[in-house]
Order: structure tokens, then sequence, then C-alpha cells
């Protein structure tokens, strides 16, 4: 009797030491996306503002270096290299240097999104914010406290995910509102489900990561899968609920 008590006891302190390790774990993976999204927005609106001049509705010269130059092309693409770099790099990379890439991304996005804030109205803009943000909220804590195993939405969010891009690399040609529309609506469920499912599969992965080197990096890869699910929430319900000027 007295070894199985101090068996129960020993489980019962290795399970207390595991949940608040979880619970660090996942604090670091919300504050950088949090701050991630905060350094986002502030540079997004300061570029707005730099680049367009709401009084006259004129576009400035600094707008016009990165919206009707080639380097819009650069901004526009930036994102995507800083993305690839770390999932291919992160795993001979230090945590220091996956953090700078981090906040270097975050930043990079600020740029390539301001265009939002020069499209849509300040008000539709922080009405919209605050919609994603409590659905992403919602979702993410459906995802990180729900029993069920989510990991089979994984093949069909991702081949949701792909439609996406697809259908909106073919309307950049055809133009089309009614595509367009779709592509928002589907882009909101996708992005939705990615939110929820995203958020289980980070808290797994700290069960595999605990306590070896690569926790540190891998939350911060963890921060940046929700940032983007974030982002493209906002951007789908930006193209369907967002009132242009």
């Amino acid at each position: 009797m007295a070894y199985d008590f101090e068996k129960n006891v020993k489980s019962r302190v290795e399970s207390a030491e595991i949940d608040l390790g979880l619970k660090a774990y996942m604090n670091k993976v919300y504050s950088f996306m949090a701050f991630g999204l905060a350094l986002t927005g502030a540079l997004a609106h300061l570029t707005a503002s730099l680049a367009f001049d709401f009084s006259t509705n004129t576009m400035t010269s600094f707008g016009a270096a990165i919206y009707a130059s080639p380097l819009a092309f650069i901004i526009m693409l930036s994102p995507l290299a800083f993305i690839i770099a770390l999932n291919f790099g992160v795993a001979k990379m230090k945590e220091s240097t996956v953090q700078i890439l981090f906040w270097a991304f975050a930043a990079v996005m600020g740029l390539s999104l301001s265009s939002i804030f020069i499209q849509y109205t300040g008000e539709s803009v922080a009405r919209v914010f605050f919609i994603t943000a409590g659905a992403f909220g919602a979702l993410s804590l459906y995802g990180y406290t729900t029993k069920k195993d989510l990991s089979g939405w994984g093949s069909f969010l991702f081949i949701g995910l792909i439609g996406i891009l697809l259908a909106s690399i073919v309307n950049i040609f055809l133009q089309s509102t009614g595509m367009q529309f779709a592509i928002s609506v589907i882009g909101v469920l996708v992005f939705a489900g990615l939110t929820a499912y995203d958020t289980q599969r980070i808290k797994s992965t700290y069960y595999q990561v605990a306590g070896t080197a690569f926790a540190g990096k891998a939350a911060i890869m963890g921060a940046l899968t929700l940032y983007l699910d974030f982002i493209n929430l906002f951007i789908m319900l930006m193209q369907l609920f967002g009132q242009r000027r």
C-alpha cells in the first residue's frame, strides 16, 4: 500500500509539472502571436498614413514607391520568403535567430497589409478585427480544451486551402465578384477549422518537445502558425464585411 501511495503521489506531481509546463508553453505561443499581430497592425497603419493622404484622397510619393513600383512585388512576396526560411531552416537555427525572423516577418506583413487601411474605412477595419479576435479566441479555446481528436481534419483543411489558393489565382484574371464571394466564405470556414486544428496540434507538440532545446523554437513556430490563421481569417472577413472607402 505504501508503494502504491508513493507511486500515486509521484504520478500526480509529474502530472502537475506537465500542466504547468504546458501552460507556460502555450502562454509563450499566444504572447508571440499577440505581439506579432500588434507589430503588424501598428506598421500597417503607419505605412498607410505615410503612403496616402486621406484628406485629399491622393497617394503620396512614398505610396507610389511601395504600391506602384517593382518594390510592391518584393513587399508582397517577402512574407512568403520568411515562412519558407523558418519552416525549412528552424532545426538548424538558434532560438534567438528564429525570434528575429519572426519579428522581421511580422514587420514585413505590416507593409504588405497596409493597403487594407487605404481600401477600407478605419471603422470597418476595427469592427472586423474584433469580430476576428472573438471568433479566433473561441475556436482556439475549443481546439485547446476539446477531447475530440481533430487530426482527421488535416487532409480536408489542406485540400480546402489549396482550393482557395488556386481559385484566388484564377480570379486574378477573371475578376469575378461571385467567385471572390465564394472564396471568402469558404476561406472563413477553412481558417476557422485550421484555428482549432492547429491549436490542438500545437498543444500536442508540447509533449514531444518538452524539456528539449527545441521547445522554445517550437513555441515560436506555433505562434507563427496561429498568427497566419488569424491574419487569413481577418482578410477573408474583411472581404465579406469590410466597408470600402
